[in-house]
C-alpha cells in the first residue's frame, strides 16, 4: 500500500478545520488534495484526535504483520502435506 504524503496529525487537523467552518473547496486547495480523497481521509479518521489515529496505524501494521505469518504458515503447511502425500 502506497505510503500517504500526510501524517495523521496532518490529516486530523484537516478535518478539523472542515469541522471549525472551513468550505471543503478551500481546505483541499490549501493543503493541495482532492475532495475525494479529503472524503476519504474523513471517513477512516473522523471524529478522532491524533493519539487515536495514531493507535489506528499501529493496530493496521500489527494486523498486516499477522496476516502475513498467517499466509506463511498456511502455505509451509501445504508444503508439508505435499511432501507427506507424496512419500
Amino acid at each position: 500500500m502506497r505510503k500517504s504524503r500526510f501524517t495523521e496529525a496532518q490529516i486530523v487537523g484537516m478535518i478539523k478545520e472542515q469541522e471549525a467552518g472551513m468550505p471543503t473547496a478551500e481546505v483541499c486547495r490549501k493543503h493541495g488534495l482532492s475532495q475525494g480523497t479529503f472524503y476519504k481521509f474523513k471517513s477512516k479518521y473522523g471524529g478522532m484526535e491524533v493519539s487515536d489515529a495514531a493507535k489506528l496505524k499501529s493496530l493496521e501494521d500489527e494486523n498486516a504483520k499477522l496476516k502475513r505469518l498467517l499466509a506463511d504458515t498456511m502455505l509451509d503447511n501445504v508444503v508439508l502435506k505435499d511432501l507427506l502425500g507424496k512419500s
